[in-house]
């Protein structure tokens, strides 16, 4: 979504044409993404802002898998480290309160953004090391991302500091773990390498979903830079932007 289909608030050019071809071509699709900022519910208003229509359940976020994951397995306390717009999708589990030292099963860690300081970091560390059988959560590991402001950190940093200082090894749900492009394909109906993710990471967009046995294509937005393709990942396509979807598209079948 960030990066692919828009920067920010300003939408990509092209983007809402691309979708809208894909619709009227009845392509299945979802819109994958490694936020943890947002909640679906504001994901889709906001693409709807942009005209592309969108429900929440075409959107696949770390968070409603995590939570969803969680409701099934878990009937435990768990510590979260998410924005507020992000609550909502764990609604239903017990949820420890924001100053909580101790007492956690779970701790999940997202994107808080200007939110991240040592206290809140140390806090998160004092969860893991009072309970030894405490397990990481990780939202996604995506390093950075495009921000209004320029590159900033994501959740992926923040999660090696707890993982190096705590020695847990996380249970990421997001990009690039495998069980997120599959469960995006299951939800699509589609076998896995009959999906083709689009992401301007190529390691996280393109490297992850093409190791989970789906195809990666890499568009130069966001926050894409040309060293990237000297990383050792070869996408299946390089497309100027989303726009050129559809003539890609045409050309590829």
């Amino acid at each position: 979504m960030d990066g692919v289909l828009y920067n920010s608030d300003t939408p990509m050019a092209g983007a809402v044409e691309a979708v809208a071809w894909a619709r009227e071509q009845s392509i299945p699709h979802r819109f994958a993404t490694n936020t943890s900022a947002r909640a679906r519910k504001q994901l889709a208003e906001k693409l709807n802002r942009f005209g592309i229509a969108a429900m929440e359940d075409d959107i696949l976020t770390p968070a409603f898998a995590a939570a969803g994951w969680l409701r099934e397995h878990v009937k435990a306390p768990v510590a979260l480290f998410v924005k507020e717009p992000t609550w909502s999708e764990f609604s239903g589990l017990m949820i420890l309160p924001q100053n909580a030292e101790s007492g956690a099963s779970y701790v999940v860690i997202g994107d808080l953004e200007e939110g991240w300081n040592f206290r809140t970091l140390n806090r998160a560390f004092r969860l893991l090391y009072s309970n030894p059988a405490a397990e990481l959560i990780a939202l996604g590991m995506t390093r950075y991302w495009l921000g209004e402001s320029g590159m900033q950190l994501d959740v992926a940093p923040f999660v090696a500091a707890l993982e190096h200082a705590t020695g847990r090894k996380p249970m990421v749900f997001g990009k690039p773990g495998a069980p997120f492009f599959h469960a995006a394909a299951h939800q699509l109906g589609i076998p896995a390498e009959e999906v083709l993710m689009i992401g301007d990471d190529i390691e996280i967009d393109v490297g992850g979903p093409q190791r989970a046995g789906l195809k990666g294509a890499l568009v130069c937005t966001g926050k894409f830079r040309p060293p990237d393709l000297e990383r050792g990942v070869t996408p299946g396509a390089i497309l100027d932007s989303i726009a050129m979807l559809p003539e890609w598209w045409s050309q590829a079948k």
